[in-house]
């Protein structure tokens, strides 16, 4: 079975920095990519931040030169690097995941984590 694991989410206040890990474990042959997403109460979830098996990143407009992306070498966990938080920042986070497990790639969702920006 395999499972992606968010950690990080918590009370920030406007302004501050805050970092999400994602990290996919059990039996899969890789990672194929990594991304995030948000949900706000009573929205739909959209797309925060995505990176590509190539290293390739692509962010949402409203978060564009506020937060990055990363993942470690082995491209299991990935990394949301939030700065300059805003209150419309707040939302449940959810990782996403494609994961090649063989034969087929499969795409997998954390269960969210929580981010509230708030003085």
């Amino acid at each position: 079975q395999v499972q992606l694991a968010e950690s990080g989410g918590g009370l920030v206040q406007p302004g501050e920095s805050h970092r999400l890990s994602c990290t996919a474990s059990g039996m899969f042959f890789s990672v194929y990519a990594m991304g995030w997403y948000r949900q706000s109460l009573g929205e739909q979830r959209e797309l925060v931040a995505w990176i590509g098996v190539d290293g390739t990143t692509n962010y949402a407009d409203s978060v564009n030169g506020r937060f990055t992306i990363s993942r470690n070498s082995n491209r299991t966990t990935a990394y949301l690097q939030m700065d300059n938080l805003k209150p419309e920042d707040t939302a449940v986070y959810y990782c996403k995941a494609e994961v090649i497990i063989l034969p087929s790639k499969r795409d997998l969702w954390g269960q969210g984590t929580q981010v509230t920006v708030s003085s």
